[in-house]
């Protein structure tokens, strides 16, 4: 875990992953953590970068400020938290008023989202009063006192079965979160709703729910949807609030599948130049990528659309390896034939994350199939560009 000042305020995050992979950006629900996200995350990091902190009071983030919080300071957090990460563009999901905090990137920086995946959360979640007495009761009673009352709310009865200890540990969580700004994001959830705010985003959005959830039920979700154009939705049955938690595999899986990049239909409209320039840019580095669209004149300007799209759109892009797997694959190529791109290549491998031991591997296969001199000269240029110690 590590911090960032964001407004005068200490912020937990974790950044995790390679920064030649595309960011997820992880927002938890209201009284709980970053570490809702801890049985999905390993299921990202082959092909994802994961950022995911702790909302004002909440983990290890430091208590709000100020009298009043607003979606729009939740989702300069998150813009600030990848402003740190370097990613001009990533993928959102949240979940309850980390839903809330998505819906605000959607109507004020929807450019910046690859997609938004929202789930068990609404334009409008209860009503004004159920939050602001709630927010007076927390300024009364405290969060431990409050937790034994709301996270039954959170999960289905199927769940506190399979895991007895559960409530006791989420209330555990939970109280020893800091009240005051606990109240204030109840007061901003009763205050702060998006109805007729949403439509017309052009955002890639994916809503999931709950059949047992008792927050945000099903038709919650749906009038979301409404309000997205019809987003599609999913409701996972026998789930409640906080699927994460819930059904981490099942969630894992739905949302690895709206991440994907959809390459359409490659065998008779190729790659859209688009797509091919976003995976290069996430590689290579956005620096690299700039430098070499500058350097192109009406000779090669035509070369580099063509690889962009059939080497970064059409390859990169394809998720059936990761993009571990393929610099493995294209460092050995180039260093057998010996090719100039290899010292690319090469500085990508470290920006990917591939160990020392992982491309010592990949030459020494060079030397077998490809030829000693060949895996000789690549090991040379790799401890020129500052592999191995």
């Amino acid at each position: 875990m590590a911090f960032l000042e964001i407004n005068g305020r200490s912020v937990a995050y974790r950044l995790l992953g390679s920064e030649a992979n595309p960011l997820v950006v992880l927002a938890h629900p209201l009284g709980m953590s970053q570490s809702v996200w801890d049985d999905i995350i390993p299921a990202l990091l082959p092909r994802y970068r994961v950022l995911t902190w702790d909302l004002p009071g909440h983990g290890a983030s430091q208590a709000a400020s100020g009298e009043q919080i607003t979606p729009a300071d939740l989702a300069a957090e998150a813009l600030a938290l990848t402003e740190l990460a370097g990613a001009a563009r990533f993928h959102f999901v949240g979940t309850s008023i980390g839903g809330v905090v998505g819906q605000q990137l959607i109507i004020e920086h929807s450019d910046r989202l690859l997609s938004a995946t929202l789930t068990n959360t609404g334009a409008v979640i209860g009503n004004s009063d159920l939050w602001n007495t709630r927010a007076g009761r927390v300024r009364q009673e405290g969060l431990a006192a409050m937790s034994e009352e709301i996270v039954p709310r959170w999960f289905a009865t199927k769940a506190f079965k399979a895991s007895p200890s559960l409530k006791a540990g989420w209330c555990t969580q939970m109280g020893r979160g800091d009240g005051e700004s606990y109240a204030q994001l109840c007061e901003m959830l009763g205050r702060d709703t998006f109805t007729g705010k949403l439509s017309g985003k052009n955002t890639n959005v994916q809503l999931l729910g709950g059949s047992e959830d008792m927050a945000t039920p099903p038709a919650t979700l749906e009038a979301l949807a409404a309000e997205l154009d019809d987003a599609p939705l999913e409701i996972f049955d026998g789930v409640g609030h906080v699927p994460a938690v819930e059904a981490p595999a099942l969630f894992a899986e739905r949302l690895l599948a709206v991440l994907a990049v959809d390459l359409g239909d490659v065998a008779n409209h190729g790659v859209a130049y688009a797509t091919g320039l976003e995976t290069r840019k996430q590689v290579l580095g956005e620096a690299h990528v700039a430098r070499s669209t500058a350097n192109a004149n009406s000779l090669d300007a035509p070369f580099q659309q063509m690889i962009t799209r059939l080497a970064w759109g059409e390859l990169w892009s394809n998720e059936d390896l990761t993009r571990r797997e393929r610099s493995m694959i294209t460092t050995g190529i180039l260093a057998a034939l010996g090719r100039e791109e290899l010292t690319l290549h090469l500085k990508t491998a470290k920006r990917i994350g591939l160990t020392e031991a992982e491309l010592r591997q990949v030459l020494m296969h060079v030397a077998i199939y490809g030829g000693v001199p060949a895996a000789n000269h690549a090991f040379a240029l790799a401890k020129e560009l500052g592999w191995g110690e």
